[in-house]
This record gives structure tokens, sequence and C-alpha cells, in this order.
């Protein structure tokens, strides 16, 4: 799945208002769900989207 060890971003002094785990739960969801049904290589748009989704939020990642 990947390196998941997300580090809050500190640059922009906002830091994430949860901890990695609990964040996006539904991309979170709908990615994991998806690598499960199709494999990692078959899943790039939803694994961006979470990605994107956990920088929204705050995390480097």
């Amino acid at each position: 799945m990947g390196n998941e060890s997300a580090k809050p971003a500190t640059p922009a002094g906002e830091k994430p208002k949860c901890k990695a785990c609990c964040a996006c739960p539904e991309t979170k969801k709908a990615r994991d769900a998806c690598i499960v049904e199709k494999g990692e290589e078959n899943c790039q748009d939803l694994i961006e989207a979470h990605k994107k989704c956990m920088r929204d939020q705050g995390f480097n990642i």
C-alpha cells in the first residue's frame, strides 16, 4: 500500500486537526476497498484522491 507515515505539514503553520489514521475516512474507505478488490495498480485515481484529501487536511504526504 505504500508509505502512509503522514507527517504534519509545518511550513504553512497549519497543523492537522486530527491524527492521520482518522483523516479523510471517505476517501480512505473507497481507496482501501478498491485495493482489496482490484489491486493497488488499478486504483491510482482513488489513491491520489486520498492523498489530496490528506494534504488538504494539513498532512505532508
